[in-house]
């Protein structure tokens, strides 16, 4: 009984093998026929229309683009060269005492305006009244020996006339008369060099302007080498400069105008260049150009009737030095670079647009002019750029859009209605 259940087991063992291939070959073509339906679909849906994409997708490539526009103007320009600069006063001053002595008064309060002359310190002025006095008095008995020996003098010279007395004696009184002379001389100058150091006790300002804040103390003795930072700084305020640098490139660009004798206009506006400070001309310009930077330094007046210059300052000036009549002007987002190099879209009456290539000229902020490429009047792109081509669709501010997948519902019926002819009878219940 084994040996017959082996035998007939073998035939359904061979059964069972011989089928395998033609499994493994139906699966194959399955596999196969999955991809091609997945290529397929991938294929329509590339292909698909862009009017024919779900509500509330993003538009097809053919779809029109809404844009914003502006119209080419023609106007002027004017040519700026900014720069950065420091506020400097046209005179700082540091007032110093020319002579040693206790400070007795103050006479200023600390950031007081001031003007020249305007009474400032003063140091105790007793021992130099003392010494004018006492040099006027050596003065004024210098002058009497000076006298008596002019008289002497005199009678000499009439008794050596008449040969009573020897010339000897003449001419050494004359000699005495000339030695008293000059010390009357020297001692003018005494008394004037004690009125001056009488005169610097009493301090007084030099400059009109702004004091700061005090450096020495009332009571304190101060001298000439001792007080180094001064008793006070005065800095002028009105009016006032601001210094900047510009490169050289621009030396021409500044200099030619002044030559020709116009004045150039600058502006200082704040750090962050957005708050204007004042208005002034640039006053002068340096004689050379720093080799190490490039760059040549120049000096703008301001008359700062507000006092919104303030010493030190940093600012942003902006020097107009030239004017451009009648120049083409778009604005500065019309302007795009690519491939023709710098261009702009023009729209066209179809609302299509054309890109076409233009030429820079000076840029003022948010205005560039052109020097070739389009004409005044035109219509040029200034935003929604992004997608667009040469000869693509757009929609113009205010304008409504077309109908993603073609005409409007009603010439849609229109057209098929033409198309079909009547409805059935029965067709409109």
């Amino acid at each position: 009984m084994a040996i017959n259940t082996t035998k007939s087991e073998q035939p359904i063992l061979r059964r069972s093998t011989g089928f395998r291939p033609m499994t493994r070959i139906r699966n194959n073509w399955k596999l196969i026929l999955g991809v091609l339906v997945v290529l397929v679909v991938i294929v329509v849906l590339v292909r698909r229309p862009a009017h024919e994409q779900p509500a509330g997708g993003r538009p097809g490539a053919g779809a029109p683009m809404a844009v914003n526009v502006a119209k080419v103007d023609k106007g002027d320009v004017q040519v700026v060269l900014n720069a950065l600069g420091t506020v400097t006063p046209l005179q700082t001053v540091t007032v110093l005492t020319q002579i040693s002595g206790i400070l007795q008064q103050i006479g200023f309060q600390e950031g007081q305006m001031v003007k020249a002359g305007d009474f400032l310190a003063q140091v105790d002025p007793r021992p130099y009244q003392a010494a004018l006095e006492q040099a006027r008095g050596t003065l004024a008995k210098d002058q009497a020996l000076l006298k008596d020996a002019q008289l002497d003098e005199e009678r000499y010279r009439k008794l050596v006339a008449e040969d009573s007395i020897a010339s000897q004696q003449y001419d050494t009184q004359a000699a005495l008369v000339r030695q008293y002379q000059g010390q009357v001389i020297a001692d003018q100058a005494a008394v004037d060099s004690a009125t001056i150091n009488l005169n610097y006790c009493h301090i007084v300002s030099p400059v009109t302007g702004r004091v700061g804040l005090r450096q020495v103390d009332q009571g304190n003795y101060i001298t000439p080498s001792s007080t180094t930072n001064g008793i006070v700084v005065i800095t002028q305020l009105q009016p006032i400069s601001v210094i900047f640098t510009l490169p050289e490139d621009s030396v021409i660009q500044v200099t030619q105008p002044i030559h020709d004798g116009q004045k150039l206009v600058a502006t200082a506006y704040d750090r962050s260049n957005t708050t204007k400070l004042a208005t002034g001309e640039l006053s002068t310009y340096d004689n050379q150009i720093d080799t190490t930077t490039g760059m040549f330094k120049l000096r703008a007046q301001f008359d700062n009737p507000d006092m919104r210059l303030f010493p030190n300052q940093f600012v942003n000036i902006q020097l107009l030095v030239n004017t451009l009549h009648d120049q083409t002007i778009v604005p500065s987002a019309a302007i795009q670079r690519g491939a023709p190099g710098t261009f702009v879209y023009v729209v066209n009456p179809d609302s299509t647009v054309s890109v076409k290539p233009v030429k820079l000229g000076v840029t003022q902020g948010e205005r560039q002019a052109i020097l070739s490429g389009i004409e005044p009047g035109e219509t040029v792109v200034t935003d929604g750029v992004d997608r667009l081509r040469d000869g693509a669709k757009v929609i113009l501010p205010g304008a409504q859009p077309a109908p993603a997948g073609g005409p409007p519902n009603g010439a849609r019926r229109r057209r098929d209605g033409a198309a079909g002819g009547q409805p059935p009878a029965g067709g409109s219940q």
